[in-house]
């Protein structure tokens, strides 16, 4: 049974940025560029009213990824650059060293996995997403939200504990 549509109305796009820029930080792995694709989608989808079917939250995380696929596709297209040390973001030279370090180790290690497992780990760990909610904006069954987000956090914890170099981790999901 299908919701009725309903107009997206903006003052409840705001009640959900904290965990659309949550989503996208995952995402991403850099502040920067989930404030931009925040920003990016909530100005596409704001640019003209939009019906909704089921849940604001839904809808909005679904445009989130799509905008950032998009954009990751049009990058493909585009010259790439190069970081240089120099280059850094004053927030990762500033502060505790070694909090900045583990937390671009998790970030670079979430923007590794697998794009299944990422999603199930982004709308359940990091958006708070229940398995149910997860599923259906995935438009997989709570299941497979349960097993993706067990493999991700498997394959996360080995990264991180530097014991990645598993054989079985090569093999295709």
């Amino acid at each position: 049974m299908s919701a009725r549509p309903h107009r997206l109305d903006p003052d409840r796009v705001v009640e959900h940025l904290p965990r659309l820029y949550r989503a996208a930080r995952a995402w991403t792995g850099s502040r920067e560029q989930a404030e931009d694709l925040v920003q990016e989608t909530c100005a596409q989808l704001l640019a003209r009213p939009r019906l909704v079917r089921g849940d604001d939250l839904g809808y909005l995380l679904r445009a989130l990824r799509n905008t950032m696929i998009s954009g990751h596709r049009s990058s493909l297209r585009r010259p790439q650059t190069a970081l240089l040390p120099d280059d850094l973001p004053a927030s990762d030279r500033l502060g505790d060293p070694v909090a900045a370090l583990a937390g671009h180790e998790l970030r670079r290690a979430i923007a590794a996995l697998p794009e299944a497992f990422r999603d199930a780990f982004v709308a359940v760990d990091v958006v708070g997403l229940s398995y149910d909610e997860a599923g259906r904006l995935l438009e997989v069954s709570a299941g497979t939200v349960a097993s993706r987000l067990s493999r991700a956090r498997d394959r996360l914890a080995r990264e991180l504990d530097g014991t990645s170099d598993d054989p079985g981790e090569r093999r295709a999901e």
